[in-house]
């Protein structure tokens, strides 16, 4: 997938965000916009949007210096844990759990301030579970996950965490054992390893960082140690839509969770903005 044009108002608005959170100076936040719209002219548009928005979110850190959504990542991984108890009992009173859990996982995606400056957790959790989706490969997930005992997991954003740790929960109480990972230092709102421990993810599972700070996971940015993992994994569970622009060519057996928040990406599936899917590579 490579850039199109309805990706430039989208880095732009990235851009905002970032500096909105990043800093109260209006001065700083107007310097911050200008160097950042100089350099959206100097993205590779023949790569995909995930390799641009890496590139403008160093600009960003190294121009505010620092991670401008330490803060708010910290603020919804505890608003999701207080939603875990709810959560984890709709799963244990489910019919098929594993069905419940991948559901959530997906409704968890909506949680994401790269994009989003506000979001209806509640609202998506009861749209995940109340009917059909967009693309659903569950029946293929349920059945490839009784075939393989690990997994690689590969996580997106912080408060999302918890959700991906409720469908883990239930792939460890299925005999899985699951590999968790995380960036391998601070990338917009994607979940670290500091967020695998504020979490509790790092009690559920093993949890390994792909020593990367790119949007997706963009295999030739990431460290040998992951890489050999990426390759020897029979089966991959990618979540976000950040994964599945990098992913989605590759000829491992990935099922991606996600909710298509853009309009190039939505473009590309051929589905509706805001769409859930649980799609089979």
């Amino acid at each position: 997938m490579r850039v199109y044009l309805d990706c430039y108002p989208c880095f732009l608005r990235q851009t905002i965000i970032a500096a909105r959170l990043g800093t109260k100076d209006t001065e700083k936040r107007e310097y911050v916009l200008k160097k950042i719209a100089a350099a959206i002219g100097e993205v590779d548009t023949s790569k995909t949007p995930a390799h641009a928005t890496t590139f403008l979110h160093r600009e960003i850190r190294n121009l505010m210096g620092g991670d401008p959504f330490k803060d708010i990542k910290a603020e919804y991984n505890q608003i999701a844990l207080t939603l875990y108890p709810f959560l984890k009992r709709r799963v244990e009173e489910s019919p098929d759990p594993l069905w419940t859990a991948s559901r959530l996982a997906i409704a968890g995606n909506v949680i994401d301030f790269g994009i989003f400056t506000s979001v209806d957790i509640e609202g998506t959790v009861g749209r995940a579970l109340g009917g059909p989706i967009a693309i659903d490969d569950y029946p293929a997930f349920k059945d490839e996950v009784k075939l393989h005992d690990k997994i690689l997991y590969l996580l997106d954003n912080a408060g999302e965490i918890v959700f991906d740790r409720i469908l883990i929960e239930a792939l460890v109480s299925h005999g899985k054992k699951v590999t968790a990972v995380v960036k391998g230092s601070d990338v917009i709102n994607d979940s670290t390893m500091q967020d695998a421990r504020e979490t509790h993810l790092t009690e559920t599972c093993r949890v390994i960082d792909n020593g990367s700070d790119a949007v997706g996971t963009i295999l030739e940015w990431t460290s040998e140690k992951f890489q050999s993992d990426f390759a020897n994994a029979s089966l991959i569970i990618s979540k976000g839509q950040g994964n599945f622009e990098t992913l989605m060519g590759s000829q491992k057996r990935i099922f991606f969770l996600f909710q298509s928040k853009c309009d190039a990406v939505s473009k590309e599936l051929g589905l509706s903005k805001g769409s859930m899917l649980l799609k089979k590579s």
